[in-house]
């Protein structure tokens, strides 16, 4: 099922993937049916697949970009695979049977595309929205959820098992926290002003409470006696 119009020409960079899910009802949606959406919606990914029977519908060769993302960012590396699962995101797909997710992987790495997330696991929906779409993890490449795409607001794959995806000794980073949005017219954080550092209260000099005087910061040499033995001779 060859899409009519791919998005174009890849700019390079590092290879990754990015996993999509549908809002599809997997008991009742098949991976070709939600295909000939895609094709009719013109947003075709490169590839469409249903977990639970493992049917795999390719829309585009991988050395071409997808139109599922949409603006330039679907260019950007070697290859940016991007993949829609027929799920829903409140019910994250990895609880299901994944049938033929080891035949994806392998084909993904065949591409260069290393088994790490450099975001992490995706947040879960409706969190996602809120997710931090950070340019630094995004240029390592690697796998991500749609929610850590750069400039995609979407809220897909939800909170998923990424092990169950690129294996058990896949590397967990901690879970990111969502991004708090701002009220209307708040200054970012990073743009606040330092609060001025407090001032060391000065203390007052030591004194000799017998005398009054200010006490010596060090103790004054003792005085050395001078006796009959010790006076020079004419």
């Amino acid at each position: 099922m060859p899409a009519r119009q791919d998005g174009g020409a890849l700019r390079g960079g590092a290879p990754r993937v990015v996993w999509c899910v549908g809002e599809h009802d997997p008991r009742t949606v098949s991976a070709r049916s939600a295909a000939a959406d895609l094709l009719k919606d013109d947003r075709p990914p490169h590839l469409v697949w249903h977990p639970g029977t493992g049917d795999i519908v390719q829309l585009l060769p991988v050395t071409r970009a997808a139109r599922l993302l949409g603006g330039r960012v679907g260019r950007e590396g070697r290859v940016c695979v991007q993949i829609m699962v027929v799920g829903q995101s409140r019910a994250p797909f990895t609880g299901t049977l994944l049938t033929g997710v080891d035949a994806i992987v392998q084909w993904l790495d065949t591409w260069g595309v290393p088994r790490r997330w450099p975001a992490g696991p995706p947040l879960p929906s409706p969190q996602s929205y809120h997710a931090r779409r950070g340019r630094k993890d995004w240029a390592r490449g690697g796998h991500y959820g749609a929610s850590q795409v750069p400039l995609v607001d979407r809220p897909d794959p939800g909170a998923i098992d990424i092990r169950r995806i690129t294996g058990p000794d896949t590397p967990v980073a901690p879970i990111p926290k969502p991004r708090a949005p701002l009220s209307e017219g708040a200054t970012p954080p990073h743009l606040l002003p330092r609060p001025p550092r407090p001032q060391e209260p000065v203390r007052p000099p030591q004194t000799d409470p017998p005398s009054g005087r200010p006490a010596p910061l060090h103790p004054a040499p003792e005085p050395v006696p001078v006796g009959p033995s010790s006076a020079m001779s004419n």
